[in-house]
């Protein structure tokens, strides 16, 4: 990325070694960032008010 901008991404999967494997590929590329992690969709909705990411995957 041409700025030190970060790539904030909010994952919200209820399978936990999905999850984790997610996040670990998307933390190698140093333009992104995971910031919170959800299993259900109450947690996603309620990380996603607190972290305003840029990104989800659901």
């Amino acid at each position: 990325m041409s700025q030190a901008t970060t790539i904030r991404v909010l994952i919200a999967e209820d399978h936990a070694i999905f999850r984790q494997g997610l996040a670990t590929i998307i933390n190698r590329d140093p333009d992104m960032q995971v910031i919170a992690q959800a299993e259900n969709g109450k947690q996603a909705i309620a990380l996603f008010r607190e972290h305003q990411p840029d990104v989800t995957l659901m």
